[in-house]
C-alpha cells in the first residue's frame, strides 16, 4: 500500500511539472509582434515555397505528408504534418518560429538539422501556442511541422529581437 502511495504521489508531482503555463503573458519572451502576423498568413498547400513571414499550411496524415526528411522526434501516426520551404533569411542569426498550435517543429539548413535554442509554449492563448529559436545561416530552409492534433498550423519566422 506505501508503495502505491509513493508511486501515485511521484505521478502527481510529474503531472503538475510538465503541465505549462496558461496565457498570453506567460511566453519567455514577448510575441505580440507574431502574434498579430500569424493572425493575418496567407494559407499555402504543404510543400509549398513561403513567401511571406507568416503561413496557414494545409497539413495531411502523417503517412500521406511525405516530409522531405524525417522528423526527429516520432510523431503520433494519427496526428497531422506538413512542410515549407523558406528563402534564405538575410542575414544570419537567431530567429523565431511560432505555431499557433502545437506540433513538433524541425528545421533543416543544407539538408542538415538545426537544432533548437530556446522553447517557450503556454497555453489558453489565442492564435499562439510555441515559439522555439533556431540559429540561422544565409541559406535556404525547410521547416517541417508534424505531431500536429489539427488539419491546419499558421508559422511565422521572425528575426529574434532584443524585447
Amino acid at each position: 500500500m506505501r508503495a502505491l502511495i509513493i508511486i501515485a504521489s511521484f505521478a502527481f508531482a510529474t503531472a503538475a511539472v510538465a503541465q505549462e503555463p496558461v496565457g498570453c503573458d506567460k511566453f519567455k519572451w514577448p510575441l505580440e509582434r507574431e502574434k498579430a502576423l500569424l493572425g493575418a498568413a496567407s494559407s499555402l498547400a504543404s510543400g509549398s515555397q513561403a513567401q511571406a513571414a507568416a503561413v496557414k499550411i494545409a497539413l495531411l496524415p502523417l503517412a500521406e505528408a511525405k516530409l522531405p526528411l524525417p522528423p526527429t522526434r516520432n510523431p503520433k501516426p494519427e496526428a497531422f504534418a506538413g512542410y515549407v520551404r523558406v528563402p534564405a533569411p538575410e542575414r544570419a542569426g537567431t530567429y523565431r518560429i511560432t505555431l499557433s498550435a502545437g506540433g513538433w517543429i524541425d528545421v533543416f539548413q543544407n539538408e542538415r538539422e538545426v537544432k533548437s535554442g530556446a522553447f517557450s509554449g503556454a497555453t489558453g492563448c489565442d492564435g499562439v501556442r510555441k515559439s522555439v529559436k533556431f540559429e540561422l545561416t544565409a541559406a535556404p530552409l525547410l521547416i517541417e511541422v508534424s505531431g500536429v492534433p489539427a488539419r491546419e498550423i499558421t508559422i511565422v519566422m521572425t528575426p529574434d529581437v532584443a524585447p
